[in-house]
């Protein structure tokens, strides 16, 4: 049996940071991996496939369109799925080679096989020649990740219907698709396989796609996505979903509508990795969606073992569960400067235009009774959003109505994810919003629109 400071059940971006940062701190460290490759969903079937797909299909939508600068280009119409994943394996290899570089460099083992509880302290790992061995650890990190989630009345053969991860071996670009799921992966793909021509319809069962974010950039990407010619079914449940003679998806909901398609993903919720484990041998109890519950430092119900990443639930996003992995470790192994994660976490979506948030909304700031005001600027109001052909984007600030605290940036259109972090540096040091006002921005860029914002917010205050 060979003993280790630290055992990490998973290599995504919440273990490797785990790992790494345990070793920083001197710590033998080995991460078990069941898959043949380090890196987890985010890298091989979740964040960095979908969002090279989606640069690959903007460029080749792009291309179709740039009579905007009088140039006629003519494309092939019958690309193929293959042609447009070309780009995705390069970036999935370097990405790859990074992190084996990383774990390298700070003698992380990797060891390949299947870990489940043998008690508090060890696990059993099916090895792929299929031998055993068990493995010791003072501390160990729970960082398996999730799983779309894959109702047994819908009849997945991923070939005619998919799931959030199986899309990605679509093998032909179909005519027709429905996407069955208005949250962050079913209005991604949606915007995606729209501007590749394929007609779309979306089905949801809330009045609005996205239900968590600001209700006027809600309205502004549902209007664009329509543009694109995807057609959103809100209000609608499913019924149910059947495999026709003719190999198209029937999807009957419970208004009486049918709607056929060549092609369905399905994208309603995501569970746990955690059903292998042996949870139950130690005492951890997973919700009934395979999460685990943690404390503010990630402990589990037992306090050396330490769940991050997906596993926990929301926000479910790569670049928080990074940190979650960084600061577990940090409590678990006593580091003086111990810190927490920090509270104004930026989201993006990247759908077609890509959409980005931090901080309040106007539905949370009236529910907590704080006044507030708005500034809006649209990206034509900046020469660079002339020059880029995308006059529809927007920047919105939320400010306290007598303090002028900047409280909340909400951000649709061209580099949304990248411009956000300007609002959230401004947020994280309490700034107000007289800062956009008097900052002198790069003329031209989208930037500016901070400042179009700021003096509109203050105008309004009259």
């Amino acid at each position: 049996m060979l003993k280790y400071d630290l055992l990490v059940i998973g290599s995504g971006p919440a273990g490797e940071k785990a790992a790494v940062q345990a070793a920083k701190l001197h710590k033998t460290v080995a991460i078990i991996e069941k898959g043949w490759l380090v890196g987890g969903v985010c890298v091989h079937t979740g964040t960095l496939p979908s969002k090279t797909l989606r640069e690959t299909v903007l460029y080749y939508s792009r291309l179709k369109h740039r009579s905007v600068y009088g140039i006629q280009t003519y494309l092939r119409q019958d690309i193929s799925i293959q042609e447009l994943m070309y780009r995705k394996e390069q970036v999935i290899q370097s990405e790859l080679d990074v992190i084996e570089g990383h774990l390298f460099r700070n003698n992380i083992e990797v060891i390949q096989g299947t870990a489940g509880f043998v008690d508090a302290h060890t696990l059993d790992v099916e090895l792929p020649d299929g031998r055993h061995a068990e493995f010791l650890a003072e501390v160990i990190v729970i960082a398996t990740g999730t799983r779309p989630r894959r109702p047994p009345e819908i009849p997945f053969d991923d070939r005619t219907v998919y799931d959030g991860e199986t899309i990605l071996n679509l093998d032909l670009i179909p005519r027709t698709m429905s996407v069955v799921g208005g949250g962050v992966i079913g209005c991604e793909y949606a915007s995606i396989f729209a501007h590749l021509g394929i007609k779309i319809t979306l089905f949801d069962s809330r009045p609005q796609i996205l239900g968590n974010l600001d209700t006027e950039l809600v309205e502004s990407l549902q209007y664009q996505m329509r543009k694109s010619g995807i057609i959103l079914h809100l209000n609608e449940s499913v019924e149910k979903v059947e495999i026709g003679d003719d190999n198209q998806v029937i999807i009957k909901c419970q208004s009486g509508k049918v709607i056929k398609s060549d092609k369905l993903l399905y994208t309603v919720g995501r569970i746990g990795n955690t059903d292998h484990l042996g949870l139950e041998k130690i005492g951890i109890k997973p919700t009934n969606r395979g999460l685990i519950p943690v404390n503010e430092y990630f402990q589990t119900a037992l306090p050396h073992i330490y769940a991050a990443g997906d596993v926990i639930g929301a926000p479910m996003l790569a670049s928080v569960s990074q940190d979650q992995g960084r600061l577990a470790m940090v409590h678990a192994f006593g580091v003086a400067d111990s810190s927490s994660l920090n509270r104004l976490l930026p989201y993006a979506l990247y759908t077609i235009p890509e959409v980005s948030i931090v901080g309040e909304t106007e539905e949370s700031l009236t529910k907590k009774n704080v006044p507030y005001e708005i500034g809006h600027a649209f990206y034509r109001e900046v020469s660079r959003g002339q020059i880029i052909g995308e006059p529809d984007g927007m920047i919105k600030l939320l400010f306290h109505l007598d303090t002028l605290e900047l409280l909340g940036v909400h951000i649709i259109g061209n580099s949304a994810s990248e411009l956000i972090h300007i609002g959230q540096a401004v947020m994280s040091f309490g700034g107000k919003i007289t800062f956009f006002i008097d900052t002198v921005f790069n003329y031209p860029t989208l930037a500016e629109a901070y400042k179009i914002a700021a003096l509109n917010g203050i105008n309004r205050l009259g």
